[in-house]
């Protein structure tokens, strides 16, 4: 399966629980192992983001997807 569309495939998986919350994220980019993902909703600003990306986000993409080795925020 093509890399970009497995991590739209995990991300999708993941927004509805954003989404229960009031936010979302939203695919930007993929490059040189990173995925740039864009924070939406209640998320801006919120103080557990930091864990959501680390530990949700970016733990199941590069457990799930081979070549993911880190997850960024762009605004």
């Amino acid at each position: 399966m093509d890399t970009i569309k497995e991590i739209k495939t995990i991300i999708n998986k993941v927004r509805p629980y954003l989404q229960a919350d009031g936010g979302d994220v939203e695919f930007v980019r993929y490059a040189d192992g990173i995925v740039y993902v864009k924070l939406l909703g209640a998320c801006v600003g919120c103080s557990f983001i930091d864990a959501t990306l680390r530990d949700g986000i970016e733990a199941i993409l590069v457990e799930e997807v081979p070549g993911v080795i880190g997850v960024e925020q762009v605004e």
